[in-house]
C-alpha cells in the first residue's frame, strides 16, 4: 500500500517528525512517500495519508491549510491521519490536546480518522522571521525542543497497524 506522509513546516521540526513517522510506516512494510505539502500534486495514487503541520500563533501552516482546501472530500474512501507540532512545552505529552481550529476543520473536511498534537521545536538557530521570534522566546525561557520521538513513533506504529488491518480486511474473501 502507498502512504503519503506530507508536512507543512518552516523551521524543520515538523519535517523531522514526519520523517520519524515515515520510518515507522516503512518498517511495517508500507511504501511511503514523504514530501512537503506544497509539492503534493495528485492524491489519487495513495491508499492512506498522514498530514502534519507546524503550529504558528495557534494556527496551521499555510501550506497545510491550502492542502485541506484543495483536497477536501477526496479521502472518503481512504484513511487520513493528522498531526500538529507546536506546543513549546510538555503539554502535548501530558494528555490529549484539542485540535486548533485549522486542524478541526481538516478533521471534518478531509475527513480524517484522528488528530494528535506533538510538542514542537523552536531553537535560537532558526533563520528569518522565525529566528527573530526564536531569539525572543529563548530570552523568555520558551525556546527548546519539546518533541518526543518515542511518542511520535508509537503513534505511527498504531497508524501502520490500522492501515495493515484495513488491507487485510479488503483482501479477505466474503
Amino acid at each position: 500500500m502507498d502512504v503519503l506522509v506530507a508536512y507543512g513546516t518552516t523551521g524543520g521540526g515538523t519535517a523531522e517528525i514526519a520523517q520519524w513517522i515515515a520510518e515507522e510506516l516503512r518498517d511495517a512494510g508500507l511504501r511511503v512517500h514523504l514530501t512537503p505539502i506544497r509539492e503534493v500534486g495528485d492524491v489519487a495514487i495513495y491508499d492512506a495519508v498522514v498530514l502534519g503541520s507546524s503550529l504558528y500563533a495557534y494556527g496551521w501552516h499555510l501550506d497545510a491549510r491550502r492542502f485541506v482546501q484543495r483536497f477536501a472530500g477526496r479521502f472518503t474512501d481512504r484513511p487520513v491521519w493528522l498531526f500538529s507540532s507546536g506546543p513549546l512545552d510538555r503539554s502535548a505529552d501530558e494528555g490529549p490536546l484539542d485540535p486548533v481550529p485549522h486542524a478541526a476543520a481538516a478533521l471534518r473536511d478531509l475527513p480524517a480518522r484522528e488528530h494528535v498534537t506533538f510538542g514542537g521545536r523552536m531553537t535560537s538557530e532558526a533563520h528569518g522571521w522565525l529566528g527573530h521570534l526564536a531569539r525572543l522566546m529563548a530570552r523568555e525561557g520558551h525556546a527548546g525542543d519539546f518533541r518526543n520521538p518515542e511518542r511520535v513513533r508509537g503513534w505511527a506504529r498504531g497508524v501502520a497497524a490500522d492501515i495493515l488491518a484495513r488491507r487485510r480486511e479488503r483482501e479477505e474473501p466474503l
